[in-house]
């Protein structure tokens, strides 16, 4: 249980919990996505955001443990509204069958919190591309663009090629509730601790030269690169509206990063030397899980964040991240680089990056 830090202008601390920066707030309007929902900080976001009345979707790997999760939360608090929906970020396929089922359920979409992570020794995902990359970044960032393709008319706009009803969802559900929707990617101070370049483009498959650390820390400062890109072309469509740019009017949407603290979860589990010494001091010196998800629960329903797009929040408090992670260039330079990730009219090689038109 962390004791210390003082209160931060949004009146909220690093020893604030969930529960309460979201004390008194309504959210029976709304709707949430909340992936890797199964465990760890995920827990609690789906409980306090049921516990506020969101009707919550698990998306989740393992279902079993997902539907244990569902039913412990349905015995605290018996009207709460939550699904179970199977989704593994590490495999594209698995992303565009989640959104297709999603659109089948006529839910509305309001928030889209990307929550899952990992920490591993090098693997390659299932479409073969390093795995702590592929989930902790690129499975958020292939769930927006399958999710809200038709939010920004990328269809007609852009070269993105994933399209799906459910970007109709968020952006009607946005404009007939007149509730802004809000893309909440969790990241980590962790981005911090890269590689020299920020981003190996040339060498994210490169298993010679591979740190799971610094793996990691790519990743999570790729979730912040993300949301602040995101966020710049989600104000410019809303800004800019002439034919020739194909922007689209009124449909408001922010996309926010923050790191959630150094909590005590399961992350580590692939390290097990790491994860035996973090249980045996982290309860001295790390967050609670209800503090842990204090900072994804603020994020998503406070009130204070209501226009705010393109920032890193820390302790539920607006912070600086990196240097690298404020990089413009480098920011839309992954956005660009992700396309050819997920582009399938590209062929993808497990050494380093390789790109050729099938």
């Amino acid at each position: 249980m962390w004791f210390f830090g003082s209160k931060g202008p949004s009146g909220f601390s690093s020893s604030s919990t969930a529960e309460e920066v979201t004390q008194g707030i309504d959210g029976s309007a709304l709707t949430a996505i909340v992936t890797g929902a199964s465990s760890g900080i995920g827990v609690e976001t789906t409980r306090v955001l049921a516990l506020r009345g969101v009707h919550v979707v698990m998306a989740v790997r393992n279902v079993d443990a997902g539907r244990n999760v569902k039913e412990a939360i349905l015995k605290e608090i018996p009207g709460a509204k939550i699904d179970v929906m199977e989704l593994d970020l590490s495999s594209m396929a698995s992303i565009r069958k989640f959104a297709s089922q999603y659109q089948s359920s006529n839910l509305p979409l309001n928030l889209l919190i990307n929550n899952a992570g990992v920490v591993t020794p090098f693997m390659l995902s299932h479409d073969g591309i390093e795995l702590q990359f592929a989930t902790n970044y690129l499975g958020s960032y292939i769930s927006y663009n399958v999710m809200s393709t038709r939010i920004s008319n990328l269809m007609r706009c852009s070269p993105f090629l994933l399209t799906d009803l459910l970007s109709e969802t968020m952006k009607k559900t946005a404009r007939e509730s007149n509730i802004e929707g809000r893309i909440v990617n969790v990241s980590s101070i962790g981005h911090r601790f890269t590689y020299s370049e920020g981003i190996r483009f040339d060498k994210i498959n490169d298993e010679s030269g591979y740190s799971s650390w610094y793996a990691y820390g790519q990743s999570k400062l790729a979730t912040i690169l993300h949301a602040k890109e995101l966020s710049r072309r989600l104000k410019v469509r809303n800004t800019v509206k002439t034919p020739l740019t194909c922007q689209e009017d009124g449909v408001e949407i922010t996309a926010n990063s923050l790191h959630p603290g150094g909590i005590l979860t399961n992350i580590m589990r692939h390290n097990g030397f790491m994860n035996g010494f973090l249980h045996l001091i982290g309860k001295y010196f790390l967050k609670s899980i209800p503090q842990g998800a204090a900072t994804t629960c603020y994020v998503a329903l406070h009130p204070q964040v209501k226009g705010v797009s393109g920032e890193f929040f820390m302790d539920s408090n607006i912070s600086n991240p990196s240097s690298m992670a404020n990089d413009v260039d480098l920011a839309k330079k992954l956005w660009d680089f992700s396309f050819t990730l997920i582009n399938p009219n590209y062929h993808y090689y497990s050494r380093g990056v390789r790109l050729d038109k099938r």
